[in-house]
């Protein structure tokens, strides 16, 4: 048969070929809704089985407290309320033993990141206690049940859960279907989700493996590079009191990126507590203190930490403990 011939034989039967491998692959039903989407993307980008993938999503199981939980978020509390959750004698104190018993190694990997060691340890703080409470949730049930439950926020968590079953084996601290975290997918003493591991996560102590549950330089290195990645100041202020006098011009809604020189914020009659550089860009936030509205002067670093969480609340909480430590860490060391 001449050439010109089979290739037209060829392409007549292309499209009958490619419908039976089509047909001959196997046929999933979801457990969940959306699952058999999610895989066939996943095993697309990756490669990975799509019969193991099944495996794993089949044993998730949707949890109604997650999105309880997800219902009501500290973040609801006024300022005179959440602080107190995280600003506590006890979370203080132990955030000063961690920093003195880690000290070398905190300073060592500040330095290399440009990042105060005291707002490291007070994300750890913050998250989980200095590793104490890292979650009890299966991290696939939590993403499932958010990925494929939660149609609020189902587009994000749906996002992380395709993330975290495309993570390399050697990003994880074990088996997937071990891990457990927070009741939103959140893993390790710092509460990276999926996008965050692959992106800041590091390997800092060289054994190959990105370990945010057992490995304190892994742990540690990875905070400091998520903040460096994200725009964080060395030496910059984070967050200073503001003094508003009667005339005082109303501001609109805070925002997290600084909107203002400073000296244009006390022209409208915001004078901050301390000295500051006039024309460090700013913004200003109100909370509701325990003595009634504070206003607050926000730079860039408090804006990186907004990243980790976009409460502001949430990055005035990490600002307070992290300055309460230092000040406990230079107090013990005047004793010695």
């Amino acid at each position: 048969m001449p050439v010109n011939a089979v290739t037209r034989r060829f392409r007549s039967l292309f499209p009958l070929v490619l419908l039976l491998i089509v047909a001959s692959m196997p046929v999933f039903a979801d457990t969940h809704p959306g699952q058999s989407a999610l895989v066939q993307e996943v095993a697309r980008d990756t490669g990975k089985d799509p019969v193991a993938l099944n495996a794993l999503l089949d044993q998730a199981k949707l949890q109604q407290s997650i999105i309880d939980a997800m219902n009501r978020p500290a973040e609801s509390k006024p300022w005179s309320a959440y602080r107190p959750i995280f600003l506590t004698p006890q979370r203080i104190d132990d955030g000063v033993a961690f920093y003195r018993e880690h000290r070398a190694l905190l300073e060592s990997i500040g330095k290399q990141y440009g990042v105060a060691p005291q707002y490291i340890v007070a994300i750890l703080g913050v998250e989980t206690s200095y590793g104490r409470n890292t979650g009890k949730y299966k991290v696939l049930d939590a993403l499932v049940t958010l990925g494929f439950y939660y149609p609020k926020r189902a587009k994000y968590f749906r996002q992380q859960l395709k993330t975290l079953l495309e993570l390399p084996d050697n990003h994880l601290a074990g088996p997937l279907d071990t891990l457990a975290g927070s009741y939103a997918g959140a893993q390790g003493w710092g509460q990276f989700m999926p996008d965050s591991i692959r992106d800041y996560a590091v390997d800092a102590d060289g054994d190959g493996r990105i370990d945010l549950m057992n490995s304190l330089p892994d742990i540690l290195a990875s905070v400091a590079n998520y903040f460096a990645k994200h725009g964080w100041v060395d030496g910059g202020p984070v967050a200073a009191r503001a003094q508003p006098d009667g005339a005082a011009k109303p501001l609109g809604d805070w925002q997290a990126k600084p909107q203002w020189p400073l000296e244009q914020l006390e022209a409208w009659g915001y004078a901050p507590f301390q000295h500051l550089n006039p024309g460090e860009p700013t913004s200003l936030l109100t909370l509701d203190g325990l003595s009634g509205p504070e206003q607050w002067f926000t730079f860039n670093n408090f804006q990186v930490i907004t990243t980790y969480n976009r409460s502001p609340m949430y990055a005035m909480a990490v600002n307070q403990l992290a300055q309460a430590i230092m000040d406990g860490v230079r107090s013990a060391d005047r004793v010695q």
